[in-house]
């Protein structure tokens, strides 16, 4: 007696059922197995035990769909959805479209059915009948007057708590036997040929089926038919009574695990028995009770071999050390999208973005969808999945939420036809094109040119396995070698072999030899007595023949099956060891903040459970634009919570097999220094897979006869059978009655933590799971259930802009922020991007929901222009009016200046020359608005045309939800709060006009200046030269490419005529885009004679608060520069003198900071002037160290500054080195005595606390300052003009500050050509 199935010794069993994140802990729904559990069981998976083997078979269901004659032709009901969905873009005033509607008739789709499934029903597998049948025939039932090649394709089903079964399809055309279907089809065909020629005549050139539509009936075989088919009967031309008529059917698996090739092989190997002249060696029922009742799953790491009707079938499971399950042919992936276009879609799909594969071939969609799902190890895939989508149900497109989905398209369909919701972060895959449309501002992923050199030399030596014949949408050669529709030979025991459980041939026979106790015993009583028994041994000698002519074409498929295995985990070992060189320290940067589970449930919404800013420092700079967008994923996101749960419970299984690769790289080798570390577990992992392959570890039990009566199981070919229902739904009496649950208890269990409350645990992963929205539903699709699912795409897109905009916030709020327990200080420029362009994508997803009518491939955009161009029409009508109403519009202009501004910057966007692109404007109006602080004052003005709304929008839509509109745009009303320079930042080459005005301190001295002013501004990014000021106005503008944030202003005069001196208060510049305005106080004079005789000076901006006019944007204050920029003998006579130790504290200060610049990534560093010239800087700092000590001005008898000490004490060493006398200070003696000469006489126009400045800079430049400090404090001079109690006659604390000084000299200083122009060293 054969025992059905054994295992060699005991083993863990788990497999990953779906994306685990917080939100699959708890999955709702009776009889709903926990993602966390082994398959089947009710238990999470800190119950399980090492020895626990589910029960659960290699399949649960089988089912077959295609034409219920009972019924006949049926419209597919969800074509007249599809048809009420396209009306509803008419607005509320399309009343008349309503669901029952149907299209022309030969047009609309054929209802199918789920004709029978075994068994009835499986314990914690619900069977979803509409959405097994739609996905089992997505194109609806398609008639053929002659049968065409089987084709075999997959689909995914994903629950709303993420559990997944796979089904697996081979489709075959069956003659319909049903003559009133015959008959209807022909009436169809004669209605609609004459329909045609009615169209002819009154519309030459008749419009098309709307792109959308994926219909394959048999309108669309006989009005379009195929050039390459043989058939092609005129329309109208088909007559029921001669011309057969073949009608699509579908065989379906569906599966707890992806074994596409077991499934694809044993489909086939059933629509070859039903297309064989001869009936199979036993009745189908067998071989399907079989699978589904006998087989059972593999345990992990070890293999199976079970029997189909012709051919053995193997298949095999990974360990728990090796990764996941992945059956799908990746070399079919690369050869479809082309290697560097599979890499850019695997960047979109770790960037979670929207992604739609689009073609023909359903299979192509899942092969590519679930490809490279398998690749993104140990991360998964948090949103919408549907692999295949059938194009009546394309409104599911209009999810404002990442997706990863593939549209079938019908055949000849056209990319421009196929009008998208969502497209301003839509990555678009053409499959059946090899063409691939990226998103704008993608990063690359990491070291992509040595990631693609190792995936090629892979690939090409695993080349066999890209060359596999046929395409990856239809079966095998070998494994589905059926022929055509044809007349059939008879033989006289045909209708024996429609009634009998056997076949009549010699294999048979033979097998009722050995299989029957009684005539073996006869035989070999025949033997004994000497009787011959030819006949037996020949039989034996032509099955031996048969089975061995047999096995060949079996050895090749698996041959074939293997090849494909090995290149599959030799490709996926070359991303994961990627991923576990880029995170191998990524606990270090995890944060355990919470004592246990429940704690850290409840306040996980707000806490920081990660370092980014830290993670970030730590990798290379061209890592950067990947990795800062990728650590803000909610696929992140959730490995770095199962990370922290890891704490509490039982690892999860991806994270698991993470960390101890980690663990064993750590131990055989250091981390690489970047993400380009070469896979070497190649050859390991592809071993494993082979010796799996080669050395069998089960054989499932053999299909047999089952008790059945005399008659059933009747064979004809060329018609798949009614299955018996009364055998197929009676499962063994053994263990495998109660299929998919778990051993109730076991000795080895672990102990149980202490549990949270479930319901209070439902409640906070229910939280939780809000963040990634569920997966559709395909079951119902009421107009009833749409608007349900829109209304928590609203309610998920609220609940993200107030997380996004938090986010920002705490990034920017700096101490405030760490005071109030928040986070970290300070933000980088990197990450701050990154929030920006995350923001400017939600903002994208928003305006895209329920969108009607859309110009271009930018929701917003679109939305933007639909206003400008109403706002612009009704400006006409205004004036068309004439002057009556004149007044009234004064006063309308005057109050609508919220109107006016946000057209105002939309010109400024599109008089962007750089910009080309509907998308780039409508990032670069957001990032403009945001920057001067109007973005939440725009788009509510833009919302305020609710006409407009309505125009554009569908009723269910985000932006016709009224309160929460109002919440969305009070939570972008934050934002207001922290300064952006987004806009300012990211476009630095665009030209930005300017306006200067130079405010004196006396009004109307500007009527009486006689000079020529001039001014030249700096910023971060460049300078706009010398510009020339129109004389007695004071004011001028000017166009140059931007400038970046302002940092200095230089300021002068030629000084012509008689009152040429010119008193300055200050300097204000305006961006006339962004509308920031810069003030650089100076409250100094600008003349000869007069103050330190300067004819120009450098000042140092600072950003005015928004909001109001110039004379209300000026506050009454004196400049931080005009407290220092006095002589040294009016400093003396004030009382408030700093003390030696605030010198020292000053000057120490300011070193620390310009270290601190240094420090930071070269991009995320501030102006270094301001650390140089600005308010407490180092030149600041170095004033007050001479100012402190002077003598009194009285024994000068004249105004003295720093400069003239300077120049006094160099023209002492000048003199003194003719002596020689100073040969041991060469270095220090003469720099200092060249740059002071240099200095004075590069400029008569500059004044001496200008030079003082600019040597103070170039000190610090060349490294020099540190030695002329000492040099000033021990010249003879400073004895004349300073104190015993100077502190620049301190040796001890003179050489203290020139140590300090000394560390300065590791970092490049670079200064702004304002600072050093004219000098010549």
């Amino acid at each position: 007696m054969n025992r059905p199935w054994q295992w060699a010794e005991p083993q863990p069993v788990w497999e990953l059922h779906a994306p685990f994140s917080l939100h699959t802990l708890n999955c709702p729904g009776a009889g709903a197995a926990s993602p966390l559990a082994p398959p089947g069981s009710d238990s999470p998976l800190l119950d399980y035990a090492p020895v626990l083997v589910t029960m659960s078979g290699l399949a649960h269901y089988f089912v077959t769909c295609g034409l219920d004659p009972g019924t006949g032709l049926q419209p597919h009901e969800l074509e007249a959805l599809h048809q009420w969905l396209e009306s509803d873009q008419c607005g509320e005033s399309c009343s008349e479209n309503s669901p029952g509607e149907q299209p022309e008739p030969l047009r609309r789709r054929f209802r199918s059915k789920v004709l029978a499934r075994f068994p009835e029903s499986v314990e914690g597998q619900p069977f979803d009948q509409d959405a097994v049948n739609m996905l089992c025939l997505p194109r609806g039932l398609s008639f053929r007057t002659r049968a065409e090649p089987p084709h075999f394709h997959s689909f995914l089903i994903t629950r709303e708590d993420f559990t997944r079964t796979y089904g697996f399809v081979l489709t075959f055309y069956e003659q319909v036997r049903s003559a009133q279907v015959c008959a209807s089809m022909q009436t169809l065909l004669s209605l609609h040929h004459a329909q045609s020629q009615v169209q002819t005549e009154v519309q030459p050139e008749s419009s098309s089926a709307s792109s959308s539509s994926s219909m394959d009936s048999l309108s669309s075989s006989v009005e379009d038919p195929d050039p390459d088919s043989k058939q092609a009967p005129p329309p109208g031309g088909y007559d029921f009574s001669v011309d057969p008529l073949y009608v699509s059917k579908a065989l379906c698996l569906l599966v707890p695990l992806p074994f596409v090739g077991a499934c694809r092989s044993f489909l086939s190997q059933l629509h070859r028995a039903v297309m064989a002249d001869s009936s199979p060696p036993l009745p189908l029922e067998s071989y399907i009770y079989n699978i589904l009742y006998e087989v059972p799953l593999p345990a992990p790491g070890r293999s199976l071999r079970f029997q189909g009707v012709y051919e053995p079938i193997v298949c095999q499971r990974p360990g728990p050390t090796e990764l996941p399950l992945a059956d799908f042919p990746l070399g079919q992936v690369f050869s479809l999208l082309g290697l560097d276009n599979a890499i850019q879609v695997f960047t979109c799909m770790l960037l979670e973005m929207q992604i739609l594969l689009f073609s023909q071939d359903a299979q192509r969609l899942m092969t590519v969808a679930e490809g490279l799902s398998t690749l993104l190890f140990p991360f998964q895939w948090q949103h919408v999945y549907v692999p295949i989508l059938p194009a009546s149900l394309r409104h599911f497109l209009d999810a404002p939420v990442p997706y990863l989905m593939g549209l079938q398209s019908r055949e000849g369909a056209e990319r421009g036809a196929l009008e998208l919701p969502q497209e301003a972060n839509l990555c678009f895959v053409d499959l059946d094109h090899q063409c691939v449309e990226l998103p704008e501002d993608f990063p690359q992923f990491p070291h992509k040119q040595e990631l693609l050199q190792e995936l090629l030399e892979v690939l090409q030596s695993g080349s066999s396995c890209l060359e596999s014949p046929g395409s990856p949408g239809s079966p095998r050669p070998s494994s589905l070698p059926c022929s055509p529709a044809a007349p059939r030979k008879t033989c006289p025991d045909f209708q024996d072999q429609q009634n009998g459980n056997l076949r009549p041939n010699q294999d048979a026979i033979l097998e009722l030899l050995q299989g029957n106790e009684t005539l073996e015993r006869l035989e070999a009583l025949t033997r004994r007595t000497g009787v011959s028994v030819a006949r037996v041994d020949a039989l034996r000698a032509g099955a031996r023949g048969q089975r061995a002519q047999a096995e060949a074409p079996s050895w090749r498929r698996l041959e074939e099956e293997r090849s494909e295995a090995v290149l599959n985990v030799r490709l996926r070992e070359v991303f994961a060891a990627r991923f576990i060189s880029m995170f191998a320290d990524y606990e270090t940067f995890v944060i355990h903040s919470c004592p246990d589970l429940q704690t850290w449930l409840t306040a996980r919404e707000s806490m920081h459970n990660f370092d980014k800013a830290s993670f970030l420092s730590d990798q290379p700079e061209p890592d950067l634009p990947f990795l800062s967008r990728f650590i803000e994923t909610q696929m992140f996101a959730s490995f770095v919570d199962n990370k922290i749960m890891s704490q509490w419970e039982e690892k999860e299984p991806l994270l698991r097999v993470f960390d101890q690769r980690i663990q064993k790289n750590r131990l055989y080798q250091q981390r690489a220094p970047s993400s380009s570390q070469r896979c070497s577990q190649l050859h390991q992992a592809a071993w494993a897979v082979e010796q799996r392959c080669l050395k069998l570890d089960h054989t499932a039990v053999l299909p047999h006869l089952l008790n059945m009566r005399i008659g059933q199981g009747r064979f004809s070919p060329g018609f798949f059978p009614t299955l018996q229902p009364d055998v197929l739904n009676a499962p063994p009496g053994n263990r495998w009655t109660h299929r998919g649950a778990a051993t109730p208890s076991s000795p080895q269990r672990k102990k149980e933590p202490p549990r949270l409350d479930n319901d209070l645990k439902e409640k906070q992963l229910h939280e939780a799971r809000t963040l990634s929205l569920r997966q559709p539903k395909l079951s119902d699709l009421s107009p009833a259930v749409i608007a349900q699912t829109n209304w928590k795409f609203v309610e998920g897109l609220l609940k993200e802009c107030r997380i996004k905009t938090k986010r920002m916030l705490v990034a920017k709020m700096g101490r405030e922020a760490v005071e109030l327990g928040h986070g970290d200080a300070l933000i980088t420029g990197l990450e701050e991007n990154t929030l920006i362009a995350s923001l400017c994508d939600l903002l994208e997803r928003i305006w895209s929901h329920g969108l009607l009518v859309k110009q271009g491939k930018s929701s917003l955009w679109s939305h933007l222009l639909h206003y400008q161009a109403r706002e612009e029409r009704l400006a006409q009508q205004a004036q068309h009016r004439g002057h009556a109403n004149a007044h009234g519009e004064q006063e309308r202009s005057r109050s609508d200046g919220t109107r006016l501004a946000l057209l105002q910057d939309m010109r400024h966007v599109q008089l962007m020359s750089e910009i080309r692109t509907d998308v780039g404007r409508a990032r670069a109006w957001i990032r403009l608005s945001l920057e001067k602080k109007t973005l939440s004052q725009h788009l509510k003005q833009l919302l305020s045309r609710h006409g407009l709304s309505k125009k554009l929008y569908k009723r269910y839509a985000f932006l016709r939800c009224e309160e929460e509109k109002e919440q969305f745009l009070f939570h972008l009303l934050s934002l207001n709060a922290v300064d952006y320079f987004c806009f300012t930042g990211a476009y630095s080459t665009v030209m930005i006009p300017y306006r200067v005005a130079i405010v004196p301190m006396k009004k109307l001295s500007n009527s009486l200046l006689t000079s020529n002013p001039w001014v030249c501004v700096s910023g971060d990014l460049r300078d706009s030269g010398v510009r020339q000021i129109p004389k007695n106005l004071l004011e001028t503008g000017f166009e140059c490419l931007n400038l970046g944030k302002l940092t200095t202003a230089q300021i002068g005069h030629d000084n012509a005529g008689l009152l040429a001196n010119w008193l300055v208060d200050c300097v204000l510049v305006r961006n006339e885009i962004t509308g920031h305005t810069y003030r650089f106080p100076c409250g100094r004079w600008l003349g000869k004679g007069v103050d330190d005789g300067s004819l120009e000076r450098v000042l140092i901006g600072e950003l005015l608060p928004p909001g109001g006019g110039e004379e209300e944007t000026l506050p009454q204050q004196s400049s931080p520069s005009q407290t220092r920029r006095v002589s040294l003998s009016s400093i003396t006579a004030k009382g408030n003198k700093p003390t030696t130790g605030q010198i020292q504290d000053a000057v120490g200060e300011v070193v620390n900071n310009m270290i601190k610049h240094f420090h930071k990534p070269e991009k995320e560093r501030g102006s270094l002037t301001l650390l140089l010239c600005g308010e407490n800087s180092l030149v600041t700092a170095l004033e007050q160290l001479f100012h402190h000590g002077f003598k009194s001005s009285r024994l000068f008898h004249k105004t003295i500054f720093v400069w003239d000490f300077v120049e006094k004490a160099v023209s002492h060493l000048d003199s003194v080195d003719r002596m020689g006398d100073l040969r041991d200070q060469d270095q220090g003696r003469c720099s200092l005595c060249r740059y002071v000469q240099a200095i004075g006489s590069s400029s008569q126009s500059v004044g001496k606390d200008g030079k003082f400045q600019r040597l103070v800079c170039l000190g610090t430049r060349d490294r020099l300052l540190a030695l002329w400090l000492p040099l000033l404090a021990d010249c003879p001079v400073t004895l004349q003009y300073y104190e015993d109690a100077a502190l620049l006659r301190d040796r001890a604390a003179v050489r203290r500050l020139s140590e300090v000084l000394v560390t300065l000299h590791e970092f490049p200083v670079t200064l702004e050509a304002s600072l050093v122009r004219g000098i010549r060293l």
